[in-house]
């Protein structure tokens, strides 16, 4: 029996073999929550990144409108003052007078008087040599100056006589020429007695030995008990004069005509001594010779200076360092040697203004010794210098400054 409906069709006219291609949430496609995600997303991340730019503008405008950061430095007040303009040498403490001791006679040492090491005063005992040989001679020439003076008296005497008779024609008169000549013989003998008897006190008081000169004695040379002679080399001890002291040390010659300026003016030149590192000032003296020609194989002239040394600071042989103030600089401007800087142009210092910031000024550097600097211009007397932290400054920089004349800067 045949069927009034299409076959494989429903009474509404779809075919049911056909599955619907939309299920049960029909009209929303399934793209569309991973496009709401996305955007949550995106809104978040806008919010972050909004709040970060608003946070580093807010910080750099309060960088731009607060008060920026002070660069902490060391300055100096610059002063004016007087800076000595020295020519510096190597030098040798050398004994104004050494004297080795010998013994003018011959004889045994028997004693000696001094210490090693002592101070000893001129005409002071020393030492010692037997003096019992010398007394002999002195005892010998006395008792022939009285012999021969006896024998004068008795031919002084047969003159007068003679002179009587040869009046009254009773002898020749070469007779009484030849009593004269006696008398004369005697004279001499008498004077050659006298002369013997000076030289036995000469010896016997050369017999004691004493200090020739005021100094320090060295170490014994001869101990008591030796025979000494005049011809010895070696001598009994050496003294060596350090009250006062002298300095020979050397300049370059190119540095000559200042200081023979000064000598022909008439000007008495310092000579101040320090130790081997420039450290410390042993003795202050003066300049008293220079030598008479250069010495043309190191270009330099030595020079020769005179201490008091009272306090035996400057020792014989010792190595010292010579300044010789050759002039001073009166009222100059002085800054500390460490705030000068130098460009491949100039010399240059930055200076603090009253507002605490930093100006570099260009300087003329007139002399630099030691940790002084003289300025002829450039800076003024009270301006602060700045002599630590300079590398880290720039022209307009803020500074703290710390120890400007025992008084601290600080940024308004």
């Amino acid at each position: 029996m045949s069927s009034d409906k299409p076959h494989g069709r429903s009474h509404e006219g779809v075919d049911p073999t056909e599955a619907p291609r939309f299920g049960a949430s029909a009209g929303k496609p399934r793209w569309r929550p991973w496009l709401l995600a996305a955007v949550v997303v995106a809104v978040l991340a806008y919010l972050v990144f909004s709040r970060a730019l608003a946070g580093q503008a807010d910080a750099a405008k309060a960088a731009k409108g607060g008060a920026p950061r002070a660069i902490p430095v060391v300055g100096v007040a610059a002063r004016a003052g007087d800076l000595g303009v020295y020519q510096s040498g190597l030098g040798t403490v050398t004994p104004v007078k050494t004297v080795t001791v010998r013994s003018r006679v011959d004889g045994q040492l028997v004693s000696v008087a001094y210490r090693e090491g002592q101070l000893v005063r001129e005409g002071e005992l020393l030492a010692q040599i037997d003096p019992r040989p010398f007394e002999v001679q002195l005892h010998q020439a006395e008792a022939q100056l009285a012999k021969d003076q006896a024998a004068l008296a008795n031919a002084q005497v047969d003159l007068e006589r003679y002179k009587v008779l040869i009046a009254q024609d009773s002898i020749p008169r070469q007779q009484l020429d030849t009593q004269a000549a006696a008398v004369d013989q005697n004279e001499a003998a008498i004077k050659a007695d006298q002369a013997q008897i000076e030289s036995a006190q000469l010896n016997l008081t050369y017999s004691r030995i004493t200090a020739p000169i005021s100094g320090i004695v060295g170490l014994r040379l001869v101990d008591p008990g030796n025979i000494v002679h005049a011809s010895d080399q070696t001598g009994l001890v050496v003294i060596t004069q350090q009250q006062p002291i002298a300095v020979v040390f050397t300049i370059p010659s190119d540095h000559l005509q200042p200081v023979l300026l000064q000598r022909k003016a008439g000007h008495e030149l310092v000579v101040e001594a320090w130790d081997r590192d420039f450290r410390v000032k042993l003795a202050t003296g003066s300049l008293i010779a220079i030598d008479n020609q250069i010495d043309q194989s190191s270009g330099t002239v030595r020079m020769k200076a005179q201490f008091p040394n009272d306090d035996s600071a400057l020792y014989p042989n010792q190595f010292v360092n010579a300044r010789l103030l050759v002039e001073t600089l009166r009222q100059t401007v002085l800054v500390p040697t460490a705030a000068i800087q130098r460009s491949p142009q100039s010399a240059y210092v930055y200076v603090v203004k009253p507002d605490s910031t930093v100006e570099m000024r260009t300087v003329d550097v007139r002399l630099t010794e030691g940790d002084d600097t003289s300025l002829a211009k450039g800076v003024s007397p009270g301006e602060v210098v700045i002599v630590d932290g300079v590398d880290k400054l720039q022209p307009g920089a803020l500074v703290a400054v710390s120890n400007p004349g025992g008084v601290r800067q600080r940024s308004s």
